[in-house]
């Protein structure tokens, strides 16, 4: 008697491909005449001189795992697959029994006809796949026809995702006159769906607000500056929105979107500027040495060191007589006497002052020196001074007992103003 091998054939949903288990074969009751006398490994000697061949059992696997599919909201079932062995007639003497994660909840089987089916709607980013075992049995003696088999439902991937930027939104900075391409931040989104399987989780990304100024790598999500010279001066702040879209961008491809601020960081690009090239100040001639007289300022629009100044004067008749120095909160050049400064012998002084940034950056070299200068005039005040003795100190003598009235000596004294006041 020869016993049929026994089959577990899946169909599987959506004819993706059908999939035949083969757990083995047994056939024996075959009587065979062998010529040779000493019987092989798989022989038997009989008692009637006879040899009877023993087939032992061959166990074969062609293993692969079943789909279906995630979200199914259809009023029926889901078919997954079917059970079937070879020792079935279709007599009903054949119970098929299914056991594993969901059996007999998410899974169920027709014990008659080893059809599969579904009857939950299935996460697949709750849970990937599912490991079953599949029996079929004697119904009448309940012995099993084979050993259990394990099989895996794996759920296949609907697009149901739309991708998301979890560390959005962003602020990002990038130097002003930056070179086009300069990398400004790199955005990743990320899409819940099976990266594995078709395009639900290919990922493009866009620009949807930013433009002309900077661009996105459509495969990375790195932004680039896309325009020259952009200038702080003229505006600092950006809004950037992009895009990504799954379905490798193509229509009907779920999307989500971040922003990104940018700012554009200050480089040393403006030359400090006097507001007019022509000043004046009044000193009065009793100014004390060391003192300041007054400020003078030159403004530069960058920001922090790229806006320091330093201030000297360039002129020997202003240098001798004056000093300058930075005021660092205010930026600001300090005008200090140096000398005294006497009306009577000279009225005005001019001073050719000049403003130099001292963080200078090479690249803007292009752009001129970056330094200004103004010319400052000083006029010396008159003030009313006291008179001045023509000594120090006198030496007189006069005899003993002189009479009053005798002139011992003189001292004298004039005004050193302009107008020469009789003095008393």
């Amino acid at each position: 008697m020869c016993f049929f091998p026994l089959h577990l054939l899946f169909t599987v949903h959506e004819a993706l491909f059908s999939l035949t288990v083969c757990l083995g074969w047994r056939c024996g009751g075959a009587s065979h005449h062998v010529p040779t006398k000493v019987p092989s490994k798989n022989q038997t000697k009989l008692a009637n001189g006879e040899t009877e061949v023993h087939h032992r059992p061959k166990r074969g696997w062609i293993w692969n795992q079943f789909f279906v599919l995630e979200e199914h909201m259809g009023p029926d079932a889901q078919y997954v697959g079917k059970l079937h062995s070879n020792s079935d007639k279709g007599d009903g003497s054949v119970r098929y029994i299914l056991s594993g994660e969901g059996a007999g909840t998410i899974f169920i089987i027709d014990e008659v006809t080893g059809d599969i089916h579904a009857t939950k709607s299935l996460d697949r980013e709750r849970k990937t796949h599912y490991v079953l075992h599949a029996q079929a049995l004697d119904r009448n003696t309940e012995e099993a026809l084979e050993p259990k088999s394990e099989f895996i439902i794996k759920v296949q991937d609907i697009n149901d995702n739309a991708p998301k930027f979890p560390d959005g939104p962003f602020v990002a900075m990038v130097p002003e006159m930056s070179e086009v391409g300069t990398s400004v931040l790199q955005v990743t989104a990320t899409d819940a769906d099976d990266p594995t399987y078709g395009n639900s989780a290919r990922i493009v990304y866009s620009i949807l607000q930013g433009q002309p100024y900077f661009s996105v790598d459509p495969k990375t999500g790195i932004i680039r500056t896309a325009l020259a010279n952009m200038d702080r001066e003229a505006r600092e702040h950006y809004t950037v929105v992009i895009q990504a879209k799954d379905m490798a961008g193509q229509v009907g491809g779920l999307s989500g979107s971040t922003t990104i601020n940018i700012t554009l960081t200050d480089v040393n690009d403006n030359p400090p500027k006097f507001p007019q090239k022509n000043y004046q100040l009044y000193v009065p001639e009793s100014a004390q040495v060391g003192k300041p007289v007054g400020k003078i300022k030159a403004n530069d629009e960058d920001l922090g060191i790229n806006a320091d100044i330093r201030y000297s004067i360039i002129n020997s008749e202003g240098a001798n007589m004056f000093s300058i120095s930075t005021d660092r909160d205010t930026r600001e050049g300090i005008i200090s006497l140096k000398k005294p400064l006497n009306f009577e012998r000279k009225k005005t002084y001019t001073l050719n002052i000049e403003g130099v940034n001292t963080h200078v950056d090479p690249r803007f070299s292009y752009l001129g020196a970056f330094k200004d200068t103004a010319t400052l005039k000083i006029t010396v005040g008159d003030v009313d001074e006291a008179p001045v003795f023509s000594m120090d100190y006198y030496i007189m003598d006069v005899y003993e007992n002189s009479p009053s009235g005798t002139e011992v000596g003189a001292v004298t004294a004039r005004d050193p103003d302009s107008r020469n006041s009789h003095v008393r």
